[in-house]
């Protein structure tokens, strides 16, 4: 990805290089920008995002089992205080996610990315970006790094 000179490299922020640009690029860009564009119909990132609400998942879930001592209710509960649309909002606007977004013009004009939905879904994408081209592994340290969850 190219950025201008007055905005950080978004791969340096997440801390995660993709070994297929392409990848973020999908991860990055709305389906009204796509459709705006003449792009393909799956050059944009609401798969990404549906596979990043599971990779985010399977991580919590799989920390939450690592580290012992849970129930299956119990394990429900933390899973459902971690993984929620605020936080993900939250980790979305820390790293001004929207910045980098390829927005629709009517999204444009409408500033959605205030609606902590969207924002959700955008970090949703670039999680399932990052799992796609780096793995699990990957997934992990870029949710720590972007404060998702802690290390």
């Amino acid at each position: 990805m190219h950025y201008s000179a007055d905005k950080p490299n978004l791969e340096d922020i997440i801390g995660y290089t993709f070994a297929d640009p392409d990848i973020l690029e999908r991860a990055l860009s709305r389906k009204a920008y796509c459709q705006e564009q003449g792009y393909p119909e799956t050059n944009h990132m609401d798969a990404l995002a549906t596979l990043g609400d599971a990779v985010i998942e399977l991580h919590i879930l799989t920390r939450l089992v690592e580290t012992g001592g849970c129930d299956k209710g119990e394990i429900s509960v933390k899973k459902m205080d971690l993984v929620n649309m605020s936080i993900l909002r939250r980790a979305g606007e820390t790293i001004h996610l929207h910045e980098y977004i390829h927005w629709g013009n009517g999204e444009m004009r409408m500033h959605i990315w205030s609606s902590g939905r969207v924002i959700a879904e955008c970090i949703e994408a670039l999680i399932g970006a990052v799992y796609l081209d780096g793995g699990l592994y990957g997934a992990g340290q870029v949710m720590e790094t972007i404060g998702l969850f802690p290390a």
